[in-house]
């Protein structure tokens, strides 16, 4: 059962790394949460280490840029993992073949630039549907809209045998107080109208090799009993800890807020329901990062 945790030093000198999730945990989208940030700072003042793991799926470069503009700075984090970096060097190594019909937004487009790793990659051209290899998905068009407008394309994809590329397996998100249908959403309806989705960040494996990796490239080897998952959303930041035997953290007061009856801190009864309902076991828990 989980434990429920005041603060994040209550447990800190337990683990030498975090792989710790941005939206709902660390910012809102718009603006970032001043308790998490002290928490973070905290954490590494001591020699700990920070991997922002994040089923973004753009560049870890677009993501940092983001993060300065809303007011993290890169201080506060070690570095950046994102499913999108995960995504494009499966594109670039011939995951869908060549020609590539993309969804998502203009601001998406950067999930196209070159890779910063050692890599071959193939020469990648986006096509109209009817002439693709494979779609990439970096989200729908419009992610306040409904599914059913991705529907036509999608049904036209399955007919054709195409693979969907899932850059961000995350089904919502919290952009302020509205909340938007991301990748994992159109993915999903893929696959339940009989098409094959393929996925790279959490709860999947590729995300977190990567993010060992990074951490492996500062110089920072870090043993998996003492790597802490942080996240609010339990098919994602739990179950992936879950799957990888790591230690998590969730935190209730994001996607799950409602369901755990957050203000402060969750309501034990409540977070204990919801828990036994999504099948979910995370090792601690606690209302916002702080």
């Amino acid at each position: 059962m989980t434990h429920i945790i005041n603060s994040l030093t209550d447990i800190s000198d337990n683990y030498d790394a975090l792989f710790c999730d941005l939206w709902g945990c660390v910012h809102d989208g718009l603006k970032p949460f001043d308790a998490a940030l002290a928490a973070m700072q905290a954490f590494r003042s001591k020699g700990s280490s920070i991997m922002l793991v994040t089923n973004s799926p753009r560049p870890h470069a677009d993501v940092r840029k983001q993060l300065f503009q809303i007011g993290v700075p890169e201080s506060f984090y070690d570095g950046i993992a994102t499913s999108g970096d995960s995504a494009r060097a499966a594109m670039y190594s011939g995951a869908l073949g060549q020609n590539v019909y993309f969804m998502g937004q203009a601001h998406d487009q950067s999930f196209f630039s070159p890779l910063d790793i050692n890599l071959s990659p193939i020469k990648i051209k986006q096509v109209s549907i009817d002439q693709a290899e494979g779609i990439i998905c970096c989200g729908p068009f419009n992610p306040l809209a409904d599914l059913d407008e991705v529907r036509p394309q999608l049904l036209l994809a399955k007919t054709k045998g195409l693979k969907l590329l899932c850059a961000n397996p995350d089904i919502v998100v919290d952009r302020g107080d509205s909340r938007e249908w991301c990748a994992g959403a159109v993915a999903n309806l893929y696959t339940e109208m009989g098409g094959e989705s393929i996925y790279f960040g959490k709860p999947h494996p590729p995300i977190y090799d990567l993010a060992r990796s990074r951490l492996n490239m500062l110089g920072k080897t870090v043993s998996s009993d003492r790597i802490l998952c942080v996240g609010d959303g339990v098919l994602t930041d739990v179950f992936g800890a879950m799957a990888e035997d790591l230690d998590s953290l969730f935190v209730t007061g994001g996607l799950a807020a409602g369901a755990t009856e957050t203000l402060n801190q969750p309501s034990p009864s409540a977070l204990a329901a919801f828990l036994k309902d999504e099948k979910a076991n995370p090792t601690y828990s606690i209302g916002k990062l702080r």
